[in-house]
């Protein structure tokens, strides 16, 4: 009955009379979009890209329509693989180091083997060059927003356990009323550093030179990259001041709206007197119409709910020290089995290709670019942490610096290329040195962004404790800002370091016009074998990366992120 007369269909206001041409808007806007992505297209042949900056609003809904694409993707994968990482120990086990893996894989590696591969699911048609995009974008955006997922849910606090046990929830209802509301907070920030950081890889993902052949698709990036082949600093400002716009629309749109609406999952048992406010949620809310789209996935909720049964109140066995033995030593044998055909295949493979020599230069080449992850990222979280603390910390501040904050995450550092390319040229600089800061210049940020939701999330009552002890200046960093805030420090680091190494591809060949230079690095490596199609380097370069990412995600971070579940979790 009280959804019956919910359903009753009410007048419509002024809200809805501005609302629903609007909506209407954004799915004619959605069926043009899909229009231009079948037209036709085979390999060999060059898209025509403007330099007129009348196609820039054109362009810019081809990318932001395939950044919003890639972001759905990535959350759809992130509920998923998170869960299941966090839920199963043994799934853990392989889950987060492939997940290191794939986040150390560069986006040219992705790339150069998944164009091909979309292009003969769609032949004769311009979809497939348009879903690789899509799945490299997908790449830059996917793991942090795993990570962000994967550590809030092995972070839930106990007492929020204990209630999910004493009310009885299922594993359906446990999810989606608990564990998932706990980590939106952090999820919600990573999301958005996603959808910013992705614009960093925009330029390689929609112009990308495979064996000496360039396959491009309309949109900023490939504008940029043509502004930048061309030396056209007139299509540099004009890409520059249309980002801006996008960026602002986006948030104004989307996120401002997503970030108000989720403070209400914060965790806390009092509420702040400032809240981050939207006029579009406002807006949204004093619809009549409009309101009615949240009842049919509200209805379905209910029926989901009432279709599965409450948990059991008995305590699930668990299994003896023998059992959990056995079990152990079965997984942990067929890992080391397959580890092992893994090595003796590679001592088959490896040496038909490369010189003991060749793979000694690689490692060499990995040791100078991980010398750079390491010193930039500290550098880096010395800057940030203080600095998103102080925002987190700050309702107000936090609306107002959002905006910039995703700006200047958004800003591809591609556009500073010929800028450095400049300097370095007419002051005869040391290129291994000054190219350094342009691989942290798109990733710094996941840590800024994960400090400042962890910030965001930490408890009133808490803050309201700190104040009733009196804890103040580095008391009150050391006792309750710094260990509240970080498992999100882990986890943006992790992702800050992943980021850096894989902006190393674009970072250690930097060109302007007809000038390039070439750093040491593995990334330069694997970047310059992509250019002249010698995939088999590429392979090394990448499987190197990889080792590099996940021995120092094993040894250093994993075990900075254990102790964040051990030692800070809000308990």
């Amino acid at each position: 009955m009280k959804l019956a007369s919910s359903l009753a269909f009410p007048m419509p206001n002024r809200q809805d009379l501005i609302a629903i041409p609007l909506v209407l808007a954004v799915f004619f806007l959605i069926a043009h979009i899909s229009r231009g992505m079948a037209v036709p297209f085979h390999l060999g042949e060059s898209i025509a890209i403007s330099s007129s900056p009348w196609e820039l609003p054109e362009y810019a809904l081809d990318t932001v329509s395939r950044m919003l694409a890639a972001v759905v993707c990535s959350l759809a994968f992130t509920l998923g693989y998170a869960t299941l990482a966090a839920k199963n120990r043994y799934a853990e086990k392989i889950l987060i180091p492939l997940l290191d893996i794939l986040q150390s894989v560069p986006i040219l590696g992705y790339l150069s083997i998944t164009v091909t591969g979309f292009m003969a699911l769609f032949p004769g048609s311009l979809i497939g060059v348009q879903l690789a995009v899509v799945f490299a974008v997908f790449t830059s955006q996917v793991w942090n927003m795993t990570f962000a997922l994967y550590q809030g849910l092995t972070t839930l606090p106990k007492e929020l356990d204990e209630a999910a046990r004493l009310y009885r929830l299922n594993a359906w209802q446990r999810f989606w009323k608990l564990e998932l509301p706990f980590s939106v907070p952090g999820l919600l920030w990573n999301t958005m550093m996603s959808m910013s950081g992705g614009w960093f890889f925009v330029v390689a993902a929609e112009a990308i030179t495979v064996a000496g052949q360039t396959v491009a698709v309309p949109g900023i990036g490939s504008y940029i990259a043509l502004a930048i082949r061309n030396k056209d600093l007139g299509a540099i400002f004009w890409a520059i001041a249309t980002m801006v716009v996008v960026i602002f629309l986006y948030d104004f749109l989307l996120f401002r709206p997503i970030v108000a609406w989720a403070d209400k999952f914060k965790f806390e048992t009092s509420g702040d007197l400032q809240k981050p406010q939207s006029a579009v949620l406002d807006f949204l809310h004093r619809t009549r119409l409009m309101r009615l789209v949240v009842l049919l996935p509200r209805a379905l909720w209910e029926a989901s709910v009432r279709l599965l049964p409450p948990a059991s109140g008995r305590t699930r066995q668990r299994p003896s020290a023998g059992q959990k033995a056995w079990r152990d030593g079965l997984f942990y044998g067929v890992l080391a089995i397959l580890f092992l055909a893994a090595l003796w295949q590679l001592g088959l493979v490896i040496p038909r290709f490369f010189s003991w020599a060749e793979i000694g230069h690689v490692f060499y080449l990995g040791a100078v670019t991980a010398l750079r992850v390491f010193v930039l990222v500290l550098l880096s979280a010395l800057i940030w942490v203080p600095v998103g603390i102080k925002i987190g910390l700050n309702p107000r501040l936090t609306a107002r610096v959002q905006g910039l904050a995703q700006f200047l995450a958004a800003f591809p550092a591609n556009l500073l290329f010929p800028l450095v390319v400049v300097l370095i040229l007419t002051f005869h600089l040391n290129v291994n040195i000054w190219v350094s800061p342009l691989m942290i210049l798109g990733s710094q940020w996941y840590i800024l962004f994960n400090v400042v939701g962890a910030a965001t999330a930490l408890p009133g009552d808490l803050k309201e404790a700190a104040r009733s002890f009196g804890l103040r200046g580095w008391l009150l960093w050391k006792r309750l800002l710094l260990p509240g805030i970080f498992p999100g420090f882990v986890t943006g680091a992790i992702t800050a370091s992943g980021g850096a190494w894989n902006a190393s591809i674009v970072a250690e060949v930097v060109s302007w016009g007809s000038h390039t230079l070439v750093a040491t690095g593995l990334g330069a490596y694997i970047t310059l074998a992509t250019g002249s199609g010698q995939m088999e380097k590429v392979a090394l370069g990448i499987g190197v990366m990889s080792l590099y990412v996940i021995t120092v995600n094993r040894f250093f971070w994993r075990r900075l992120y254990r102790a964040a579940e051990r030692r800070f979790r809000l308990d």
